[in-house]
């Protein structure tokens, strides 16, 4: 659907430098902008590329000017453009109702502006809020509570008693409240634990595809308000994230360790278990977290560090081969080692 500059500068709260009755049909890179395409331009060097581009129309966050493209400036260019993008490319529909082949018990609750796709398995007791969409081929166990505005894509399991707040969105593959990983060792073999506790997803949440979260042994597992999770996570029993975290692909959290508000952990790391990791922290891909960490603190590496203090070992590190060489070359001069081929001529004189 086409949009004027005046009707998108006004979504964003932006306001139009140029024509404001240009119309724009599509929003686009500047390298495959076509006339007719919005692009977006956050520095001089990707500004003089949507200026040389053949979009219509640019975003930009700060004091450019172009006699050539029609300019919407914005406080911020990026976030700008994550907005415009949804009414370029709004969100699919989901009409409300049943599907004739989904299997819904009488006990269960299904507010009447919900979709229950195609497929789909609702247990004893469950609890399905206004306008949230079940689109196939997903099981609900019983007594899961899932709020409003919710969309469970297909092939999404939760265990039973799962709870799910609002506007929560999870990726295809995923499984919310599966056994924690809890075993004992008795008489030579390895005794299950039963694990008791539930999972509670809390507003906000996006969980990607694949992602597995475990319920708790006893007690819940919890993810905090407006956490984003990437795909192919696995997050283990008794874990609190805590509000507004990144969690990145393939990332592993062990057993009841807790994570503060605003907390990222890039692609692969490892948190061992029974760890605090407190708030605005940050931990770099492939680190393996053994310890607590403070507040505010960067860390990577494995084991993981302080950020400085792993930068300087990695610094002397990567200097031991010229060190090693100059070592070699002073006890040479010293006369600490023999020189090359000494021991063979030593030989022959005997």
């Amino acid at each position: 659907m086409p949009f004027t500059a005046a009707e998108i500068a006004k979504h964003v709260g932006g306001e139009v430098v140029g024509d404001a009755s240009v119309v724009l049909a599509g929003l686009a890179p500047a390298d495959r902008a076509q006339s007719g395409d919005l692009t977006f331009a956050e520095n001089e060097i990707h500004f003089v590329r949507a200026e040389q581009s053949a979009a219509s129309a640019i975003i930009i966050d700060g004091s450019f000017t172009s006699s050539r493209k029609v300019l919407i400036r914005v406080p911020k260019a990026r976030i700008a453009f994550a907005r415009i993008l949804g009414l370029f490319f709004p969100e699919p529909t989901f009409s409300s109702g049943i599907h004739p082949t989904a299997i819904v018990p009488a006990s269960a609750q299904v507010d009447l502006a919900a979709h229950i796709g195609p497929y789909c398995v609702l247990g004893e007791n469950v609890r399905i809020g206004s306008r949230s969409v079940l689109q196939g081929s997903n099981f609900v166990g019983a007594n899961c509570q899932i709020g409003a505005d919710v969309n469970l894509f297909p092939q999404v399991t939760l265990y039973p008693g799962t709870e799910i707040g609002q506007r929560v969105r999870i990726h295809s593959g995923s499984v919310i409240g599966a056994d924690g990983f809890g075993y004992v060792f008795d008489g030579g073999i390895h005794r299950k634990v039963p694990q008791i506790g539930n999972v509670i997803i809390r507003d906000d949440v996006e969980i990607g595809a694949n992602v597995t979260i475990d319920r708790g042994a006893l007690g819940p597992t919890v993810v905090g308000k407006g956490t984003k999770i990437d795909n192919l996570v696995q997050i283990a029993h008794n874990v609190t994230l805590g509000e507004h975290c990144l969690i990145v692909s393939q990332v592993g959290i062990a057993g009841s360790t807790k994570l503060g508000d605003y907390v990222t952990l890039a692609g692969q790391v490892g948190l061992a278990g029974h760890l605090r990791i407190g708030s605005r922290v940050s931990v770099a891909a492939q680190s393996g977290v053994m310890h607590n960490i403070p507040d505010g603190e960067k860390w990577l590496g494995c084991p993981a560090q302080p950020d400085r203090q792993t930068k300087r070992q990695l610094i002397v590190m990567q200097q031991l081969p010229d060190l090693l060489r100059r070592f070699k070359e002073v006890e040479r001069k010293l006369g600490l080692v023999e020189e090359p081929g000494a021991s063979a001529e030593k030989g022959s004189l005997e």
